[in-house]
């Protein structure tokens, strides 16, 4: 398995090799701007702690990097850093006239102790510290004049007869490399000459290092590279294209990788990668993509990633190799669609036409302009599926072998060895070759664009519409025409918009809008594919060719996978900050170019990915607690304790993982057996809510893939507000046994007047009713005293009535025997003078008006209704009517009008039509109505 291994690195690297890799090919790198990073623009050295933390020493202080978040610190003086070594649990740092090491306290701040004043009334005179390294147990502090050696609390100068210009640690030895008093080595406090020669005296050496075991390579600024050989201290240059290079770029900085490849950081021209040969294997620059082509410190991460200090921003260089990209920077190319190898020769076709690699320059090829969709090699020639047709490309020229448009995709009929069908713009036509020469035919029956072409069997596919629909087609035994182009919509499909085909282990399956879908040929309808919406996730889909073993997918989140469908082993995982938002939306492909190689298509470029080499794993440690807050204040962290907090305070703990890679943080609050995750949105959770008790916080790493770190645990308890006390509770009940006493007292006391408010009301009733009933009474005996009163008036009404009658009677009895006795008269004159006496005496209207006031008295509205009714009523006819009204007899009437009962009754009938009474009516029920 080892040697498989390296068998495919072999490969990979001579595949990149071939097409001239200097001058485009490059391995991923994430650029870090000052905006990101939060400090100054200059970032004069780098290095990395054990726990993973990177250290820049920046121009404006100090940067600490912990994979998710920038913190930044400065001196208590703000003065510019120049080195920085992060050293077991201190980061050391040297800046102007200053050294010193940075710790952390019981909180997780950064503190800083000086060391540059190690004597009294002593501080380094107008020095730089430009170089921090560990010997011996020792920490060195090298400025340009002098030597510090911290050791054991303890410092010692060490002061050369010149300029110092780097310092190296090769075999345990210290090489000190000063300006024109050559090399020396340090052993003790003291330095003893080593290499003196003609070509380094004014050479401003960079770095010692062992070249082999015979020999030490040493780098200079501008006089390139020597080999030093130890057995005969013989000097001589080192003749590679590097050396060449960096004689006009000025190297800064140099490392030399596990793997022996060197990185050559430069002053002009960014950074430069080589094999031990010093063969050009990579060139990173601002060109291609750096921030800036000053290098002013690199170191090696544990990861193997090149973390790069710049003059401008910060890079991050991933050196495994199994992805490089590459990047077209003069905008020609476009967006990539298909890569092939043919003839030793790297062929893309994009959105503006067909490209073609030749020692690292991309060439364009003549009439290829427009978008072209496949790249296919068939019977040893190459086919190009362009929007203008299909071309054969034949020495970096296009012949046209089909005028039909859009050839998006072509597929080999099986079975059949020189039959091939594609689908275009205006639906599949057929390609035939014979002796060299290509036939093409439209098959006809539908032109709809076909984008996606699987083959079921040997006369049967399955096409997709470019937009929508799904189709199964069924051809005739020679492949002249189309017997059926069924339509699937009705048949179980989900969606029938945007549907890509594929055929996988023999299942012709489809990715809808929806999910995975497969075609169930017993029963003719399409079905869920539930292995795939599991396996995959109904949000992913295949972008490369699916009727290969090996699968790639993208997911929503951009995450590529490659996935085996013979071998049960993990595949490998590009994480979307690779391709930091390159892939071409809706087209995302990868193109395979042999057994091992695949291309990523990207706009303006590729990734190129080596997928059978050892795979680098994220790694996921568990992570640590950098701070806890109360309010706004840091608490003590101890790994070990209870953390106790006041009630209704905003917690927040901050966490890191600096040796996990392309992670996010989890955590979960444990309130049962069933622990519940929960995504975070910083490195940094806020808990405000928490009510009093004991809590489990858990926190993890995690990322796209579904791995996870070991658990982070804290245990925290919120201390009981302040009213949750025995006192409190004391005074709780005291209060409320006296609130209760009151408002018992109180209740009594509204009882008691409501008792008494109801006695004082019911007795205020009572009298009321008594004061009713009295009064009742009272006019109960006035209307029986006006009932007498009433009476004893109609008895005198009608005693007077009698008396008139009798008197009227008396008085026409005595008219009439005057009458009958007038003979006996001697003077008529008396005769008459007493009948009109007698006359007079019965019709008197004194004796009426008494009547009437009588009348009146016992029925006081009679007349008046009366009259207001009957208003033509003559004075007679009102005494004939009050007459009635006293129930008189018309014989007991007619003396009291004076007339005949005859004359009376005339009266009467006439006194009836006057107030329109029907003859059967009763004039004295009628008056009885009257009062």
């Amino acid at each position: 398995m080892q040697l498989k291994h390296y068998k495919v690195l072999f490969l990979f690297s001579f595949f990149i090799a071939s097409y001239n890799v200097t001058a485009q090919y490059i391995p991923y790198f994430k650029n870090y701007t000052l905006t990101e990073y939060n400090a100054g623009n200059q970032n004069w050295d780098v290095s990395r702690a054990d726990n993973g933390k990177l250290y820049v020493a920046n121009d404006k202080g100090l940067v600490e990097f912990d994979g998710l978040k920038w913190n930044f610190y400065q001196l208590p003086n703000k003065t510019i850093i120049r080195s920085v070594l992060a050293h077991k649990d201190l980061i050391y740092t040297g800046s102007y006239e200053e050294f010193g090491y940075w710790k952390k306290n019981s909180k997780g701040k950064l503190i800083y102790t000086s060391l540059s004043n190690f004597k009294e009334d002593e501080t380094p005179s107008d020095e730089e510290f430009w170089q921090i390294f560990f010997h011996d147990d020792a920490i060195l502090f090298r400025s340009f004049s002098n030597l510090y050696i911290y050791k054991n609390g303890e410092i010692k100068q060490v002061k050369p007869e010149s300029t110092i210009l780097s310092c190296s640690v090769v075999d345990n030895r210290v090489y000190v490399s000063t300006v024109g008093n050559g090399i020396f080595i340090l052993e003790g406090d003291l330095l003893k000459p080593f290499i003196n020669t003609r070509e380094l005296v004014d050479a401003k050496i960079i770095s010692i290092v062992n070249y082999n075991k015979e020999e030490l390579f040493i780098t200079t600024a501008l006089n390139g590279c020597y080999l030093y050989h130890k057995a005969n201290n013989k000097l001589e240059p080192w003749e590679s294209d590097i050396s060449n290079i960096i004689k006009e770029q000025q190297l800064n900085t140099f490392q030399v990788l596990n793997n022996g490849d060197m990185v050559f950081g430069t002053i002009k021209n960014g950074v430069y990668v080589t094999n031990k040969s010093g063969h050009v294997k990579y060139h990173i620059n601002k060109e291609n993509g750096l921030l800036n082509n000053t290098v002013l410190g690199h170191e090696l991460g544990s990861n193997n990633n090149l973390w790069v200090g710049l003059d401008n921003g910060i890079a991050e260089i991933d050196l495994d190799y199994n992805h490089t990209l590459y990047n077209d920077t003069s905008g020609k190319l476009g967006a990539v669609y298909d890569v092939i190898s043919y003839k030793n020769t790297l062929y893309l076709g994009s959105n503006t036409g067909l490209f073609y690699l030749k020692e690292g320059n991309l060439n364009f090829i003549e009439g290829s302009q427009g978008q072209v969709w496949d790249l296919k090699e068939i019977n040893g020639q190459l086919l190009c599926g362009h929007n203008d047709g299909t071309y054969l490309v034949e020495n970096n020229k296009l012949r046209t072998i089909s005028e039909f448009t859009g050839g998006w995709v072509i597929k080999k009929v099986p079975e059949a060895e020189n039959t091939f069908i594609q689908g275009t713009y205006g639906g599949l036509v057929r390609f035939d070759i014979s002796e060299g020469k290509w036939n093409t035919k439209h098959m006809g029956n539908k032109t709809i664009p076909i984008k996606y072409l699987v083959f079921e069997d040997t006369h049967t596919a399955w096409a997709a519409h470019a937009y929508k629909g799904l189709f199964r087609v069924r051809f005739d035994k020679n492949y002249d025409s189309i017997l059926a182009f069924d339509d699937y919509k009705n048949k179980g499909l989900w969606s029938d918009f945007s549907i890509k085909v594929h055929k996988i282990k023999n299942d012709i399956c489809f990715k809808t809008n929806i999910g995975w879908q497969k075609y169930e040929a017993l029963i003719d309808s399409i079905v869920p594919h539930d292995l795939l919406n599991k396996s995959f996730g109904t949000d992913t889909d295949i972008i490369s060719e699916s009727g290969a073993n090996e699968l790639v997918t993208n997911n929503a989140n951009d995450k590529i996978t490659f996935l085996s469908l013979t071998e049960d082993k993990k595949g490998l995982n590009l994480p979307n900050e690779l391709i930091q938002k390159r892939l071409v939306v809706d087209a995302e492909s990868v193109s395979q170019l042999n057994d091992s190689i695949y291309t990523l298509n990207l706009y303006d470029g590729f990734m190129l990915i080596n997928n059978t080499a050892k795979k680098k794993r994220d790694t996921l440690q568990k992570p640590i607690i950098e701070h806890i807050e109360i309010g706004k204040t840091l608490v003590d962290i101890d790994e070990e304790q209870v953390y106790e907090f006041p009630f209704n305070k905003s917690i927040s703990v901050s966490i890191s993982s600096p040796l996990s890679q392309n992670h996010f943080f989890e955590y979960a609050i444990a309130t049962s057996d069933v622990l519940n995750w929960y995504k975070m949105d910083h490195e940094r959770l806020e808990l405000s809510s928490l009510g009093d008790g004991d809590y489990n916080i858990h926190f993890r790493a995690t990322n796209l893939s579904g791995e996870v770190s070991p658990e982070k645990i804290i245990q925290i308890t919120i201390l009981p507000p302040w009213y949750k006390n025995s006192l409190f509770y004391f005074m709780v009940a005291l209060i409320i046994s006296g609130v209760v006493y009151g408002l018992h007292k109180r209740k009594i006391k509204k009882e008691q007047k409501i008792l008494h408010d109801k006695l004082v009301k019911e007795q205020e009733i009572l009298l009321k009713e008594k004061t009713i009933e009295n009064d009742k009474k009272i006019v109960q005996l006035k209307n029986q005293s006006l009932k007498r009163e009433v009476k004893l008036k109609s008895k005198q009404l009608a005693n007077t009535a009698m008396a008139l009658v009798k008197k009227n009677e008396s008085m026409l009895e005595i008219k009439n025997e005057l009458i009958k006795n007038k003979e006996g008269f001697d003077n008529s004159s008396t005769y008459k003078r007493l009948l009109r006496k007698i006359d007079n005496s019965i019709g008197h209207e004194d004796e009426w008006e008494i009547f009437e006031y009588n009348f009146n008295q016992v029925h006081e509205e009679f007349f008046n209704q009366l009259k207001a009714k009957h208003p033509k009523l003559t004075h007679k006819d009102l005494k004939i009517c009050a007459y009635i009204k006293m129930n008189l007899l018309t014989k007991e009437i007619a003396p009291l009008m004076n007339v005949s009962i005859r004359g009376l009754e005339t009266h009467r009938y006439r006194l009836k039509r006057k107030i329109n009474l029907e003859s059967d009516k009763s004039l004295s029920e009628y008056l009885r109505d009257f009062k």
